[in-house]
């Protein structure tokens, strides 16, 4: 057991999420009842209308949600604190900011940036002081996870709009997803706010072994100051993950600790066209940026959802258990 006190922020609007038009085919999570039916028969189990919501908020509660609770109950059972878990607007619209009050006492900050663009969730003044007064403690740790930026083609003709997005849903293969869903609004005005800029690019296919398990990625452990990756070979095999890039004042503020391999066999994408075969999975302050440490990965980092669990519960682990800085202060 360890001292961590740990906290998850979920840092969508369920309102926002849940009222996206069914009319609309992008930018919105699926409902209950569309992930039943283009899975089936997996879910059957959810099939009850007078049990599980079969429209946007069930496909929250029951699927996405759910698939942090393998990380959520793991860390429960390592610290002696409870993990608190809040959603940035919850079911009765109250909103919880990520301020001085719901940081008191955290050392380890997991914000998970799920939020869809459309909802317009965007860190403000006040937290992004808040964050930056949790980084003056060597010991606190922040991860800032936004999920992928799937089919954006701003500026494209409807032709080109409509190559660039079927390109990208062939790369990555899974026909849950609409053309075009983008994440990670809350995340990124968070980073650029802190002065570390980050865009999510993308929803790449990740590489897998004959025997269906992750590639082992590419890690630079020499740059690896917490140990954080210790005994950690793999992340997951999620069928569409981000590449991170530093952007503006964030390009010469970051390492790259892993690089994840894309799939090979997979259809071409614009990224892979310009020779890369490899993207940018978890990213960490350079020393001296924050007194703490930043670290910005993807949001399924946390999750059960893909294969890979086993090496991404080591990690979990490693995060839990890491010795308290020398210079911890109260």
């Amino acid at each position: 057991m360890t001292d961590r006190n740990i906290a998850v922020y979920y840092a969508w609007s369920r309102p926002g999420e849940i009222n996206a038009p069914l009319s609309t085919i992008e930018n919105r999570f699926p409902a209950l009842f569309e992930s039943r039916r283009m899975l089936y028969p997996q879910l059957q189990e959810l099939s009850d209308p007078t049990r599980f919501d079969q429209g946007i908020g069930g496909f929250l509660s029951h699927i996405l949600k759910k698939n942090y609770d393998v990380f959520v109950d793991q860390t429960k059972s390592q610290t002696t604190h409870p993990v608190v878990e809040i959603e940035r607007i919850g079911e009765d619209g109250v909103p919880t900011p990520l301020d001085d009050a719901f940081l008191k006492g955290i050392d380890t900050l997991i914000v998970i940036s799920f939020d869809s663009l459309r909802t317009g969730q965007a860190a403000s003044a006040g937290e992004i002081a808040a964050v930056r007064a949790f980084l003056e403690n060597p010991d606190h740790l922040v991860f800032v996870c936004p999920h992928h930026d799937i089919g954006e083609a701003g500026g494209l003709s409807d032709s080109q709009r409509a190559a660039l997005q079927e390109g990208q849903f062939l790369h990555h293969g899974d026909r849950t997803l609409p053309p075009q869903q983008g994440f990670g609004g809350f995340g990124r005005t968070l980073l650029a706010g802190l002065g570390v800029a980050v865009e999510n690019r993308y929803g790449l296919h990740p590489a897998a072994e004959p025997d269906g398990s992750p590639t082992p990625f590419e890690v630079d452990r020499a740059l690896d100051r917490l140990g954080l990756l210790k005994e950690v070979t793999t992340f997951n095999l999620h069928p569409h993950l981000p590449h991170f890039e530093p952007v503006a004042d964030g390009v010469a503020k970051f390492d790259v600790l892993v690089r994840q391999a894309i799939d090979p066999k997979a259809p071409p994408h614009p990224f892979t066209a310009q020779g890369r075969h490899s993207f940018d999975a978890l990213l960490q302050t350079r020393a001296g940026v924050f007194a703490g440490t930043l670290l910005v990965g993807d949001a399924t980092l946390w999750s059960s959802l893909a294969s890979g669990v086993e090496s991404l519960q080591r990690f979990w682990t490693n995060i839990v258990q890491r010795p308290l800085s020398a210079k911890r202060t109260a």
